[in-house]
């Protein structure tokens, strides 16, 4: 019907630190929606359903104030915290309750560093919410977060669908702190007098749960039986498949995470640098143009001349969770061009989320066909790297915006 894009500021005080206010996205949502009732009544909304980035950290105090910017899922300055989590709680323990492995981007970290460096802060944190529950809260006045969401700060048993008392306790974390967990599609509440008057909307619109970014994704692609598999094809990439049972890979290579579907999980690999290590190399190379780029790489033929690349710029997250690695560039001679090192790069993302693909396998996910969304799939050249490395079928989705997709049918 309508779809609206507000951009948002991003703050990195120091290298590594990735932060926004949370009242900024307030913001934005309340523009946004007025936006889109330019062409749509308002009366004829009659469900809002909610989609968000995972992992980053919204902290409130008693009265439902924010405390500090929210620490994104991409803040790297935690480092300390992740390892202090294995020491205290293991490796294994860790694998058993969350089906994650103990890396900086999750939320557990960002509280445990927020205990360590601003503890007059942390004194008066009351609540800890998901990006997309705060909204929530900003509509209907009501607190919670749901099984998707809750399953990426590494505090939340995704077997037993419950925050973990374990981990919790072993982390010296109060409960209390943390919201209520209610299923994706539940009315949690509704469009409040005072968010009526801000945004345009109707009061008493009814709001849902809503969940994670990738799971709504998932189900705005039609990605919510074992055989289906979702490729996201953004800055970052990510690779995302549902299964019926909690199946944690062994060496927790690959992240377990509740679906926003009952009785659903999924596994999910990260490439940290999917069309980031493009836009690396645009600039790099000194080309104004995508479409200029990615043409050109066409005829350089399967296996770039000789050339490979592993994306790593920013550190790794599936299967090597590393952020030291680093990106690399092999096979470069005489005869290598531009045009060779630009399909090295894409075909290296590919074989990187491939691998993620491998691991799903590995845990007898049985695969058949999969959709591709974001912004790489504008690239028919990408996704048939895509469909050849992995060996799958591959189907885009219209329109692009799979989680707004998803977190709207949802809400139906």
């Amino acid at each position: 019907l309508a779809v609206t894009n507000t951009p948002i500021s991003l703050d990195v005080p120091f290298a590594g630190w990735s932060e926004q206010n949370p009242e900024d996205w307030w913001s934005a949502t309340c523009v946004g929606i007025r936006q889109l009732l330019v062409n749509i009544d308002a009366p004829e909304v009659f469900g809002i359903g909610l989609s968000g980035q995972m992992h980053s950290l919204v902290a409130l105090d008693a009265n439902e104030q924010v405390l500090r910017p929210s620490i994104l899922w991409n803040d790297v300055r935690t480092k300390v915290e992740a390892n202090s989590i294995i020491e205290i709680v293991g490796e294994d323990a860790l694998r058993r309750f969350t089906g994650n492995p103990s890396l900086e981007g999750f939320t557990a970290t960002k509280l445990m560093w927020m205990r360590s460096h601003e503890p007059e802060l942390f004194d008066r944190l009351t609540h800890v919410l998901m990006p997309k529950d705060y909204i929530r809260l900003r509509l209907t006045g009501e607190i919670a977060s749901d099984p998707s969401d809750a399953s990426g700060t590494l505090l939340f048993d995704v077997a037993n669908n419950r925050w973990s008392s374990e981990i919790l306790s072993a982390l010296a974390i109060d409960p209390e702190l943390l919201p209520t967990i209610v299923e994706s599609s539940e009315i949690v509440g509704s469009v409040t007098r005072e968010t009526a008057r801000e945004t345009g909307l109707k009061e008493g619109i009814p709001v849902i749960a809503g969940g994670a970014d990738n799971a709504m994704a998932a189900v705005g692609a039609g990605v919510c039986s074992p055989e289906n598999l979702l490729i996201s094809l953004g800055t970052s990439g990510t690779v995302v498949a549902p299964i019926r049972s909690a199946t944690s890979d062994p060496e927790t290579r690959i992240h377990l995470m509740r679906h926003v579907i009952p009785e659903t999980w999924y596994l999910m690999g990260v490439v940290l640098s999917a069309g980031a290590a493009l836009d690396w190399w645009r600039r790099s190379s000194g080309c104004a143009e995508f479409d200029q780029l990615i043409l050109e790489a066409a005829p350089a033929g399967v296996g770039s001349g000789g050339v490979t690349f592993l994306p790593y710029l920013t550190g790794e997250r599936t299967p090597h969770a590393d952020a030291n690695a680093r990106g690399v560039f092999f096979g470069i001679h005489s005869g290598t061009e531009r045009a060779h090192m630009t399909r090295a790069v894409m075909e290296g993302v590919s074989f990187a989320l491939n691998d993620s693909l491998c691991l799903i396998k590995n845990l007898d996910a049985n695969v058949s066909e999969a959709v591709a969304v974001g912004g790489g799939v504008n690239s028919p050249i990408w996704l048939q790297m895509l469909s050849d490395v992995m060996n799958l079928p591959l189907r885009t989705l219209t329109p692009k915006e799979g989680a707004p997709l998803g977190a709207a049918m949802l809400a139906s």
